[in-house]
This record gives C-alpha cells, structure tokens and sequence, in this order.
C-alpha cells in the first residue's frame, strides 16, 4: 500500500478506503476461510474487520507497515466469531446423517494441501497463512500476532514439519502424491 493512499484512508477519505478494500478483499477472503475453515465465518470477519480498520484508523501508526496492523484485526475478528460460533453449535442439535454425508463430501473436494493446512492446531496453522498465503515477513506475523520473532520461526518450522508428514502420510494412504 502506498503512503499517498494510506494517508488518505487515515484522512477518512471515503475513495481511499474503497481503493484499499478493492485491493484487500480477494486476499482477505482467502485467509479468513482457511483460518475460520468456514465460508459464511469468514464473510463475516472480513467485513467486521474493514469496519474495524475504518473506525479505528486513527489507532494506525503511518510510520509502521499496514498489513501487521490490519491482518492482526482480521485474526482478532477470525477468533472472535469462531468463538460465538463454538458456542451456538454445541446448542444445536447433532447432525444427522445426512448432514454428515454432505460434510464428508464437500471434506473430499478439497486439496491434500489443504486438508493438510486445515489439520494443523492454530497454533501453527495461522503463522503458515500469514506467511505464505499473505506473504508476511517473520517480523510482521510476530507483530500481527504480537509474539517474539523467533516463536514465529519456530510455529513455522514446526508447522512445515508437521504438513510434510501428513503429506507424505497421505502419499504412504494411497492418496494422489506429487510432493
């Protein structure tokens, strides 16, 4: 994001912000789902984060980078609504078979990568997002989650290690391998 646009968005300027939710959108979606590991979530943690970064723009610091600061709202708002959603399904009835039958296909669908990604505790799992997904540096995934530089580098070997073994455990399952 450019300075030009980023003190126009803090200015309150109504086009820079649309410019800068044209820019983010795709992105943000992307990683909201993967971190949420629900669509419908992670729609609504996208827009509560913009709403979030618009309201609180005064709270940004021009001189720091802009995706720590902003990717650090979104898994704030990722947590948050995961919570509330935790604990309006352990409300709802159980799923019947049918529902299970959808939910085992729709699992199906999807990349070994992915599934390999989604099996991680978050612990690991959003440190990997944030890095390769969004292309953050370690200094800015230790800001974005407010952790020591180095606990990153750890989260992200041992979340490369355990994806690799999954992987090759799915290779060693009879599942396609190309890895």
């Amino acid at each position: 994001m450019d300075q030009e646009l980023k003190q126009l968005f803090m200015a309150g300027d109504k086009k820079s912000f649309q410019e800068l939710y044209n820019l983010l959108i795709d992105s943000t979606l992307r990683t909201a789902v993967v971190i949420t590991k629900n669509e419908e979530i992670a729609k609504d943690a996208v827009q509560e984060t913009f709403i979030r970064i618009y309201k609180n723009r005064h709270s940004f610091d021009v001189n720091k980078a802009f995706q720590p600061w902003f990717y650090r709202i979104l898994t704030n708002e990722c947590n948050r609504l995961m919570k509330k959603e935790s604990k309006i399904l352990n409300l709802n009835k159980p799923m019947d078979d049918e529902e299970y039958k959808l939910a085992a296909k729709t699992e199906e669908d999807y990349s070994d990568l992915y599934e390999a990604i989604q099996s991680l505790k978050d612990l690991y799992r959003i440190p990997i997002i944030l890095k390769y997904l969004q292309g953050l540096s370690e200094k800015e995934i230790a800001e974005t989650l407010v952790l020591n530089q180095n606990t990153v580098k750890t989260r992200l070997y041992k979340g490369r290690d355990l994806l690799k073994s999954r992987l090759k455990e799915d290779c060693e399952g009879g599942s396609r391998c190309g890895y």
